[in-house]
């Protein structure tokens, strides 16, 4: 289910979570990156997912309100430029590595001994 890109660490300590939540809240985020592509604010749409409260993007699905594990931001790459989280000489490498918007979601999890880029693939309909 998750790529080959996504960190080991992932799979054990986080996937399980992630993955029950993203059911959950799937046909939201992918709107939402529909959304932000289709009205050209960014090709890159990423949701950022935290469990406690973080400064990166808008707050679009709180933990509380959806009964989630994590809180769903979302923001784009400029954002993570602008903060000094992608620097620009590996803009061209984060895009190379950026999986297709209508099929995956790019999360960008931030817990307290783990910050990743993890692509997961939307359900089939």
């Amino acid at each position: 289910m998750i790529s080959d890109f996504n960190d080991p660490e992932l799979n054990g300590k986080y996937l399980g979570t992630i993955t029950k939540d993203f059911i959950k809240v799937s046909e939201i985020l992918k709107e939402a990156s529909y959304q932000v592509r289709s009205r050209k604010f960014s090709r890159y749409p990423i949701f950022p997912i935290s469990k406690e409260e973080q400064p990166i993007g808008q707050l679009l699905l709180g933990k509380e309100e959806k009964q989630l594990d994590w809180n769903y931001y979302i923001t784009y790459i400029d954002e993570f430029i602008q903060r000094k989280l992608v620097s620009e000489e590996l803009i061209e490498d984060f895009e190379k590595a950026y999986k297709d918007p209508d099929e995956f979601c790019c999360l960008f999890v931030v817990d307290q001994d783990f910050t990743s880029f993890v692509y997961i693939p939307y359900p089939e309909d």
